[in-house]
């Protein structure tokens, strides 16, 4: 009797023990109160609302089976804005279900699975997360938004986009004190839009580090989704061993996945959709025993480092932070239409003499259907054996089931038939848009404006981002900077001439979140101060302003001579514009430059702006360069800057001692049918890279003869 009174007392005993708790939690003291007493099985749920300045610490010891779960009340209803973070520790954890918006972290990294190098999480998941922009307020300033740590840990099917700061989107950190064989697997994530960088650390995901590449990480990343990341060349960088990259979609991303450091990765299935974007790429090859198969690239427009298919060149016993020669690659059954490019043998330079050896390029189908010849090949590669591959311009193609293009007659070539694009709604969370689309320019309202005193300044206070400013004819006077905080455009009604004078040593000042536009105006600098910067249009320096648009069109900028060095437009350092565009612009009697773009000469490889445009127009009496546009250092991570100048007149633009135009370090440079009259000579010096300078029916009176250091081409490429 007593054995079974006892045996009852025991059951009851475990199932007590063992029984698994739902709390709801309204405060961060209730969180860390219920945290202490948690246990295997236990949920934890934060109640919907704003959670500010909240920095989450999960540490906890679940159990297989039964883990302990971190989660919203309901999907996405929990926003960690201000300053917040999330540390996990332990074992068998599971968060799922939060946003983190309207804030940065004040630490490295957005998400970490460690609390410390001694306490870090394994075999845990993060899955239905948002972090949505949530970035440092200093553009120059570096984080991590998810840092994964430990071993075995799973992040799937989170939604991450926007991040415009110096960093890695996510990233794996390897180290001997917690083991570097790391079996994460990282799956069906939407990584959105990742804005240009124009420097190094815009990647969108990388695993490992140089220093412990020799090494095997064994991480999984597949079906995930990125989608518009364009931080920089390496969208992905692999940087360690035996890492697995499989039925991934890059959509419309410029740059690459690069297999950068670490030996025997697997690349397989993934789908690279460039659309016709500019260095949209593909797949990099570099390192040993790297096998990269049935992939699919369509409309790639990247060459060099972002070609569809680039096989590089090492260094002879390359440190391990430099370029390992490439040795045993497979490459075989890849179907790559209408790329612009595929380059073996590439990055040949003193350094990197090494060619290929020992790899096999096999039954991939090369297709571009308007007859170019994208098979660019540099160097010794009779260390890569080329077998039944199928090259052809006449190939008939049809569009399966799968959204991929495949040969209507088999070509015992390419990637299977059968291979899966992932669906783009498989990834991320259903809950949280992925369509959001930024207000650009000249898609808000009309709003009229007339010449009276203050009128300007108060409809640009009150301006919404988009709107148009209607300016009615007259002369504006204005007497306090124009600050521009989100996209503007200013532009005369077209009844009447619209002339805007200022006494303050700028007009405009673009800060962050803004871009603006003129059109059809005049501006007079007759009645600016003597003060050094003076600019019509000024980014100033330490603004983080970035990836914004300036356009002049239409404009007339006359008489900026109050002292030596008064431009139409200064770009300050640590700011960068995604496009500077002057179309059918005057410009008489300055002292500076037209568009001052040279601020950036740490010479770390920034620069001020990724496009410059110059569309017809006359720029005379110009004390400067009409561009100064400069990049300076070695780095290879960046795609810029690009100058085009097409169909514009100088006169009387810079002097003997003082360029008409200086382009240093610009990566793709076209003068085309421009005149130049009584003007300095155009000045062009090559920094890193193959930049390309295309000069065709330019005509030159009383100019000298261009100043450059490679040799210009009469070939213009548009991409």
């Amino acid at each position: 009797m007593l054995s079974r009174l006892a045996l009852a007392a025991a059951l009851l005993w475990a199932g007590a023990a063992t029984a698994q708790t739902t709390t709801l939690v309204a405060t961060p003291a209730e969180y860390q109160r219920v945290l202490r007493d948690v246990k295997p099985g236990d949920v934890i749920v934060l109640k919907d609302g704003v959670w500010r300045d909240f920095q989450i610490l999960f540490e906890a010891e679940g159990q297989a089976g039964q883990p302990i779960t971190l989660t919203a009340q309901t999907p996405g209803g929990v926003v960690l804005s201000g300053q917040s973070n999330l540390r996990l520790a332990g074992r068998q954890l599971v968060v799922s279900d939060l946003v983190f918006r309207d804030g940065w972290s004040p630490t490295g990294e957005v998400v970490s699975f460690r609390r410390s190098k001694e306490h870090r999480a394994v075999e845990s998941r993060v899955t239905g997360l948002v972090i949505d922009g949530y970035n440092k307020p200093d553009r120059a300033t570096s984080d991590n938004w998810v840092a994964l740590y430990g071993r075995d840990n799973r992040f799937d099917h989170n939604h991450l986009t926007g991040k415009n700061n110096v960093g890695t989107t996510l990233v794996v950190v390897r180290d001997e004190q917690q083991g570097l064989d790391n079996r994460h697997r990282i799956d069906h994530n939407y990584f959105g839009p990742r804005p240009n960088l124009g420097s190094n650390g815009g990647e969108t995901l990388r695993v490992g580090t140089s220093a412990d590449s020799l090494s095997a990480s064994n991480t999984v990343v597949e079906n995930n989704w990125f989608e518009g990341a364009d931080g920089e060349v390496e969208i992905v960088s692999n940087k360690s061993g035996g890492n697995t990259y499989r039925g991934n979609v890059f959509y419309h991303s410029r740059g690459s996945m690069v297999l950068r450091h670490g030996d025997g990765n697997l690349v397989e299935n993934n789908v690279f959709i460039g659309g016709g974007k500019p260095h949209t790429g593909g797949i990099r090859v570099i390192n040993r025993n790297q096998t990269v198969r049935n992939n699919y690239m369509e409309g790639i427009t990247g060459d060099g480092f972002t070609a569809a298919l680039s096989v590089m060149h090492g260094v002879p016993d390359s440190p391990i932070n430099r370029y390992h020669q490439v040795v045993g690659a497979v490459i075989e059954n890849n179907t790559i239409i209408d790329a612009r490019s595929l380059f073996l043998g590439a990055g040949m330079d003193t350094e990197r003499s090494a060619p290929p050896i020992g790899s096999r390029f096999a039954r991939n189908l090369i297709v571009n259907p308007d007859g170019r010849e994208p098979m660019r090949m540099l160097g010794d590669l009779s260390g890569v054996a080329f077998t039944d591959n199928v090259q052809a311009r006449d190939v008939a193609m049809v569009r399966g089931v799968n959204g991929l293009l495949i040969p209507v007659t088999p070509q015992g070539a390419g990637a299977s038939p059968d291979l899966v694009m992932t669906p783009r709604a498989e990834t991320g969370v259903a809950w949280y848009p992925k369509d959001v689309q930024a207000v650009r320019l000249d898609q808000g309202a009309e709003i009229a404006v007339e010449p009276t005193e203050g009128a300007l300044e108060a409809a640009v206070a009150a301006a919404r981002p988009g709107d148009v400013l209607v300016l009615a004819p007259g002369r504006y006077s204005v007497d306090r900077t124009l600050t521009i905080r989100a996209p503007l455009t200013v532009r005369g009604s077209g009844q009447g001439r619209v002339e805007i004078a200022f006494s303050r040593p700028s007009l405009f000042e673009v800060v962050k979140g803004g871009s603006l536009k003129l059109a059809g105006l005049t501006i007079t600098g007759a009645d600016a101060p003597d003060e050094t910067g003076n600019a019509v249009i000024r980014v100033a320096p330490g603004s983080s302003a970035a990836n914004f648009d300036l356009v002049l069109e239409g404009v007339e900028v006359r008489d900026l001579t109050v002292n030596r060095g008064f431009s139409v437009i200064a770009l300050g350092k640590g700011v960068m514009a995604d496009r500077v565009l002057l179309r059918d612009v005057r410009v008489d009697n300055i002292t500076g430059s037209v568009i001052s773009a040279a601020a950036e000469t740490d010479d770390r490889g920034t620069y001020n702006a990724e496009l410059v445009q110059i569309e017809g127009g006359a720029f005379s009496r110009i004390g400067g360069p009409v561009v100064d546009l400069y990049r300076g250092g070695t780095d290879e991570s960046t795609f810029g800057p690009r100058l085009v100048i097409k169909g514009a007149s100088f006169e009387r633009v810079g002097s003997a001692e003082r360029p008409s135009i200086l382009m240093r370090g610009v990566q793709h440079a076209e003068l085309v049918d421009n005149t130049l009259t009584d003007s300095g000579a155009i000045g062009f010096s090559h920094r890193v890279g193959e930049p390309v300078l295309a000069v065709a029916g330019n005509r030159l009176v009383r100019t000298p003869e261009m100043q450059t250091d490679i040799a210009p081409t009469a070939a213009t490429e548009e991409y």
